[in-house]
């Protein structure tokens, strides 16, 4: 495959609210606190899903981006976090997901840093060379959906957590990451980027993504690169925020001191120092954990920073680290084969790297928690890869859109199945109250 893209990234006209270049049936986003990019309306200039098969399928994403990366002549006169060839991504959880990972490559990219705005356009080298600025619109009316149990309910959950506690007393593994799953569908014709408005506006500190129906909120960073420097950030350790400020203040000096919420700490944040090791030089991750305050919980975080000394690129780092012990457990392949035993559902893409990378290496990444599943229309997942054309809009449909959405807990010696089920349901906030 040469698929022989031209790229070109020019300053752009202030664009008051990236959002609104967004695709309404299909968003593509990566947004905090105002910055990010978006990809522009529904055009792609390519897409790759790759579904099970003999090799890694994060394998087979980075030779289709080599090839694709390889190919393409790159015009760059902005050189900001986003700029220049990019391409979204959102990654499996497990490899023996009947879901797809997939990769796209927007036909045009909005973006903002540091007060900075520029627009990228991706097209291939027969395509016109011309073409009118895109125009924002403006978001569709408020809708609302519906959100009911899952395959996993609520008294299946804590059966669930009760038999890892069994498996760790045995010594089967440290640590196991268990989920369950809410079902539900938002009116035809919903306009997505309102939810993806909701989640960022409420949670700003978080990387707040959608790609390919995948859309969320998410606090914590998987990995991310930049000229070279590496940073990444671990949560695991969980407190609902109290009710006033003296309780508030209670649930966080009692995360701050849980013997239990440490331990469950510790595990991730050996784990993603141990895969970051081999790639890095100068790593620290000293500066934890500390008691990251979001809107509806504690987390304990740490962050670790490091340069690369290898030449890794962003995409090579979040294969590498995926899955971390604070979404799988330890050890790792055990855990995973648990959580095959003990949930009830394939995970798809929860719990899987999302996020964005460029030709030169750099990119962010975050894990796909805190969010749902949408099944969008005409965006399948049967297909190894896609065509290198415009995917062009979806036919319209009077049928309610179906989605998934998802939240865990981390289970270690001493976790209490029902506080465990608690902070599932705290961790399901974000997107219950988005969806409202």
């Amino acid at each position: 495959m040469s698929l022989g893209l031209l790229v070109q990234s020019h300053a752009f006209e202030p664009a008051d609210d990236l959002l609104a270049y967004a695709d309404p049936a299909d968003p593509r986003a990566w947004l905090r606190r105002g910055d990010g990019i978006v990809g522009v309306g529904s055009e792609v200039a390519h897409v790759v899903r790759v579904p099970a098969g003999p090799e890694p399928r994060s394998v087979a994403l980075a030779r289709a981006w080599e090839e694709i990366r390889e190919s393409a002549v790159v015009d760059d006169a902005v050189h900001l976090p986003g700029s220049g060839l990019v391409a979204f991504a959102a990654l499996v959880f497990d490899e023996g997901s009947a879901a797809d990972s997939v990769l796209i490559v927007p036909r045009t990219v909005i973006g903002r840093h540091g007060g900075q705005t520029w627009i990228t356009r991706i097209r291939m080298a027969a395509d016109p060379d011309a073409t009118p600025d895109p125009a924002p619109t403006a978001l569709g009316p408020h809708w609302a959906g519906t959100l009911g149990p899952g395959a996993q309910t609520a008294q299946g959950y804590q059966a669930s957590v009760r038999a890892a506690l069994s498996e760790i007393a045995d010594g089967r593994y440290g640590k196991v990451v268990l989920a369950r799953d809410l079902v539900g569908t938002v009116p035809a014709g919903s306009d997505l980027r309102r939810l993806v408005r909701a989640l960022s506006t409420e949670y700003p500190d978080t990387w707040t993504y959608a790609v390919d129906g995948l859309i969320g909120a998410c606090p914590e960073t998987l990995v991310t690169v930049h000229d070279g420097e590496v940073t990444a950030r671990v949560l695991a350790g969980t407190a609902p925020r109290g009710a006033d400020a003296v309780a508030d203040a209670r649930a966080a000096a009692g995360l701050a001191d849980s013997p239990k919420n440490n331990d469950e700490h510790a595990f991730a944040v050996r784990s993603l120092v141990a895969s970051l090791t081999p790639h890095t030089d100068e790593l620290d991750a000293t500066g934890g954990p500390f008691v990251l305050e979001l809107p509806n919980l504690f987390h304990l975080a740490t962050d670790v920073r490091a340069r690369l000394a290898d030449g890794a690129s962003a995409l090579d780092l979040a294969m590498a680290l995926h899955p971390t012990a604070a979404v799988a457990g330890t050890p790792t392949e055990v855990a995973i084969a648990a959580i095959r035993e003990l949930e009830p559902f394939d995970r798809g893409r929860y719990a899987g790297p999302v996020g964005w990378f460029d030709a030169d290496g750099n990119g962010e990444w975050s894990i796909a928690l805190r969010c749902a599943q949408f099944e969008i229309a005409g965006a399948g997942s049967d297909a190894a890869s896609g065509p290198g054309s415009d995917a062009g809009p979806s036919p319209a449909s009077d049928a309610p859109i179906t989605l998934t959405a998802y939240a865990g807990a981390g289970i270690v010696a001493g976790s209490d199945p029902e506080a465990e089920l608690l902070e599932t349901r705290v961790k399901f906030r974000p997107i219950v109250d988005a969806l409202a």
